[in-house]
Parts: structure tokens; sequence; C-alpha cells
């Protein structure tokens, strides 16, 4: 690539992630964003072309990042950059071999733990409940607690269903409209089954604060009104408070992702099929929460625990 394209190309790239934005989603550009400015940073130290780096100069980016993060935060990095790559048309370096190898030894080096989420199971789950009063927050917490566990879903759907997502189905049967997710970037939407407890807790929620349209879930103002929505950022606040009141000091601290893992470890136990499980928690066959689920079964099969 000649140097003057190389100037071109890098001087376009803001324009590059504009035109990126209806096609990926706005979390996918994001990353994107973040991993390209902190490679473009790193190149600019050592006067490096970002779009035109050579691979023994990658390299020297992977190694750096090797002394500084996890495999998982590296293999997402390393993953923008080949993409960007791909999208702007440019010669990738990670088909070089001698890429190819530093990626595969940094692998081994680090190896490929990763910290689990703790389980929010339904025996967890009874006792953050049960610190749920009757108050307007009260109410709120538990329509979060049962709707996280119910749905099985991350904390920025969880926070995104909307009072018309609930429906009355056939049979006195009752569910919830996923509109998007991270495994549905195309908006074909999905029917998650809710419990008749979780609906009528959410019908009585809207009662309250005089709402049947918009997000159900929403954070107070000073006088304890309503937001019109609640910030996915403050659910794990609100579950650390909530295991602090319950003393639940046995396990390590809960977040959003709890639910889908305590969910799912509940519906293993009770002999549901891994692939049904993740169909019904959207999962890739590939994800950490499916490796994490095929390692507990692994484990009670061999301590002979019935499932």
């Amino acid at each position: 690539m000649s140097l003057k394209k190389t100037f071109i190309m890098e001087n376009t790239i803001n324009q590059f992630f504009i035109n990126l934005e209806g096609a990926y989603a706005p979390n996918t550009i994001r990353a994107y964003r973040s991993d390209y400015s902190h490679y473009a940073d790193w190149c600019q130290k050592y006067q490096y072309k970002p779009l035109n780096i050579k691979a023994m100069e990658m390299v020297e980016y992977i190694d750096f990042l090797s002394e500084r993060l996890k495999t998982a935060s590296i293999e997402r990095r390393l993953a923008s950059l080949a993409s960007i790559f791909k999208l702007t048309q440019c010669d990738t370096p990670f088909e070089s071999p001698e890429v190819i190898l530093t990626i595969k030894k940094t692998k081994r080096k680090l190896g490929k733990f990763q910290k689990q989420a703790t389980p929010l199971t339904i025996e967890v789950l009874n006792q953050l409940i049960a610190q749920c009063d009757e108050t307007m927050k009260g109410l709120r917490n538990e329509i979060l607690l049962r709707l996280g566990y119910e749905s099985m879903r991350r904390r920025s759907e969880i926070c995104r269903f909307r009072f018309e997502d609930v429906q009355v189905m056939k049979s006195n049967h009752y569910g919830i409209l996923l509109r998007q997710s991270k495994t549905d970037q195309f908006g074909i939407g999905k029917m998650i089954p809710i419990s008749i407890d979780l609906y009528r807790l959410i019908q009585r929620w809207s009662r309250k604060i005089n709402q049947d349209q918009g997000f159900i879930l929403r954070s107070f103002k000073k006088d304890l009104s309503v937001n019109k929505s609640l910030n996915p950022a403050s659910l794990n606040q609100i579950l650390k408070s909530l295991q602090k009141k319950a003393c639940l000091n046995n396990i390590d601290e809960l977040s959003g992702h709890s639910f889908r893992v305590g969910a799912a470890l509940d519906l293993l136990e009770r002999g549901i099929s891994l692939e049904r499980i993740m169909l019904r928690g959207g999962w890739k066959s590939d994800s950490s929460a499916m490796r994490y689920l095929t390692s507990w079964q692994e484990k009670s099969s061999l301590f002979g625990i019935n499932q």
C-alpha cells in the first residue's frame, strides 16, 4: 500500500466507523472504536502505520498486550482489528505465520481461564426476594430479580423489556417479547415464557407508577418518582445491595450475568439438555457459560450427583 493511500485511509477511519452504523450493533461499533483507538495510539508511539502494519510489528503489539491483559481481552481486541482490516480492504497481518504462531504461544502462556459469574440459582433468588419489601423500590427489585432469572437474559436486555412486550398467550400462559439481543442483531424477536407471578407483579407495578408503556424497569428520582428507564450498569449495584441484606457471604459477588448461569444450572439439574438450555438462554455453542455448564455436568457425573 502506498504512503498516499495509507494517509487517506487513516484520515477516513472515523468515516469508516460511521458507515458501520445500522449494519452492526451499537455496542459492537463502540468496541471496534475503542480497540482501534488503543491500537492506533500504540502504533503512533513507535511510528508504525496502523492500517499498513507489518507482521513483526503486529507481533510486538501482541506481546505488549500479553504483558497487560488476560487471554479473553486480547482475543477480543485482535478480533476487532482483524474485522477492521477486512472491512477496510487493507492487507491483514493476521494471516502471516509469525502472527498466527504468536497468538498460539500467547494462549498457551496465559491460558484460557475466565472468571465465571456467581450462579444466582433458585435458592439464592428466593433469599434475595425475601429482602424486597412492599415499597416502590421493593416491588421494582422483585420484578428485576424474577425477570432476570426467568428470562435468562443479559443485563442490557433485561433493562430493555417494555410493558408492551408482556403478552397473554393461549391456555392462560404468559410471555414477554425479547425484541433484539446480542445473538439477534436483525431484531427478529423471541417470545420468552414467564410465570403468572411475574405477570401479576408487572401489572401491579404498571398500576403503581401509572404507566402501561415504556420500559418496565425504572430508576428513582430523589422524590422517589420514577425515571423513564434503569441503566444496566445499576443492576449490579442493586444485586450487591440485596446480597448484603440477605447476608449471602458464603458466595462470591453477584452480577447481571449471574441470572443466566444460575437459571441454566437449575435447568440442568432438572435434566434439561444442554441444547435446550442454549436455545432458551440464546447462547452459542462456544460461549463461556456453556463451557461452565459442561464442566459442572462432568463434575456432577464424576461425584455421582443426580441430575
